[in-house]
């Protein structure tokens, strides 16, 4: 589809004022493996082993190379997020020659391209990333919507989210730690069901294992994200790798209690422990989260 190449209107979001935020600091250091050589074709089309997708902006126009399908519709969401900011800042963008790998976990190892006689790395975006790996981070397919599970894009459903948060102040809710999602993924998860309340110990948490195949029989019902800032704390915990619920459980308006993780996304590099969530430690989950529980039910006020 054909969009505007140029605009005369005034860019709403323009603020000479204005900062960055702060996980565009990241930016250089994303790209700090190509600072001294740049980017080559060579480079980019050696990151095709892995990547469901080729993304070309060329003077305003966004071309598509798929190479394989991605799960559900991550990549559809993915470029659908390019093409509204094609919309957006018509005749802004630059010329770009991306690859997209839509999978979870990070791929390109940086001990595989270390040492006097290495290859620079491939760039590759992704959705996230840890210390070891070298794949460039990029917002996820969710902020632009995930209708397999009735997930909004991140505007309306952080409006519905911040609408759940005015129906209960947080003296109000339940004086738990809450959490909800797919064990399975993960053994991290699969050891903070532990930490739920039995007939012998009540560590301050209450987890739950979704089931996805009856949620879906149910229409999702019971899986309305806004529906669930009603807990004082709120429990984020990695899945097979970092997961989209991070940015829904921060935005609850509830403590978040986050285990400790391995991998982060684009802005999650920038959160401060003790003042946008409360670290839990992941060896100790259970004593973690009571101890997190107990002090936050006992000094409300700060």
């Amino acid at each position: 589809r054909s969009y505007p190449t140029t605009t005369d209107e005034e860019d709403p979001d323009s603020n000479l004022n204005a900062t960055c935020p702060e996980y565009f600091r990241w930016i250089h250091e994303d790209l700090r493996p190509w600072a001294y050589t740049g980017i080559t074709l060579d480079m980019v089309e050696r990151a095709k082993a892995t990547a469901n997708f080729r993304l070309v902006v060329l003077n305003g126009t966004a071309y598509l190379e798929q190479y394989q399908k991605a799960f559900q519709t991550r990549d559809v969401f993915t470029l659908w997020g390019i093409l509204q900011l094609l919309r957006k800042y018509p005749g802004k963008l630059p010329d770009l020659d991306l690859m997209f790998d839509c999978v979870d976990w990070p791929v390109i190892k940086s001990i595989d391209y270390g040492g006097p006689n290495a290859t620079t790395p491939p760039p590759l975006f992704r959705y996230c990333k840890d210390n070891e790996t070298l794949d460039i981070v990029f917002p996820d397919w969710s902020f632009w919507g995930w209708p397999e599970i009735r997930v909004k894009s991140w505007v309306p459903l952080l409006n519905d989210l911040m609408e759940g948060n005015q129906r209960m102040g947080w003296d109000e809710r339940e004086p738990h730690a809450y959490w909800k999602g797919n064990p399975e993924v993960a053994e991290t998860r699969q050891d903070l069901l532990k930490c739920n309340v039995s007939d012998q110990q009540d560590w301050g948490a209450r987890v739950f294992a979704q089931d996805w195949k009856k949620e879906s029989k149910a229409g999702y019902k019971t899986s309305n994200l806004a529906d669930q800032c009603v807990h004082r704390f709120k429990i984020y915990v990695e899945g097979s790798a970092w997961s989209v619920s991070e940015k829904y459980i921060l935005a609850c308006d509830s403590v978040t209690l986050l285990v400790q993780p391995r991998y982060f996304d684009f802005f999650t590099r920038s959160l401060k422990p003790l003042q946008h969530y409360w670290p839990i430690k992941p060896n100790d989950k259970c004593r973690s989260i009571k101890h997190a529980v107990d002090w936050g039910n006992t000094h409300q006020q700060e």
